[in-house]
């Protein structure tokens, strides 16, 4: 069992950065492939960024690529999404989620453990 706890989500203007914090618990933290969603209201919750277990592999949405950074300490079980330059429709609830089996994924279903949302809202 995987708990996930999310923070440093907030308000900030157009152009500025965010970074959001997600603290895991449980043992195998490091097996698991994490990944942060974003869903904005009557949207569908999308993948933003994921990382491997090993932090050897990433992926990143098109309309975040080269302003956000995904990063994981599994010392600390933690994982974070840096992001810059935010956008204004870069506004929406943002979800750590944790993937048990190998292999980053896309979809909402195939991630098993979810935090319970952080709030990003972007002014323009």
């Amino acid at each position: 069992q995987v708990q996930l706890v999310e923070s440093g989500g907030g308000l900030v203007h157009a152009g500025g950065s965010l970074r959001l914090s997600c603290a895991a618990s449980g043992r195998t933290f490091s097996s698991h492939v994490m990944g942060w969603f974003r869903q904005a209201p009557g949207t569908d919750r999308v993948l933003v960024a994921a990382i491997s277990g090993s932090g050897d592999s990433t992926y990143y949405a098109d309309s975040v690529k080269g302003r956000f950074t995904i990063s994981r300490g599994n010392a600390k079980n933690t994982v974070s999404l840096q992001m810059n330059s935010l956008k204004p429709e870069d506004t929406a609830v943002y979800y750590c989620a944790a993937k048990r089996t190998l292999g980053i994924a896309t979809t909402p279903i195939a991630y098993d453990y979810w935090g319970q949302g952080t709030q990003v809202t972007v002014s323009s």
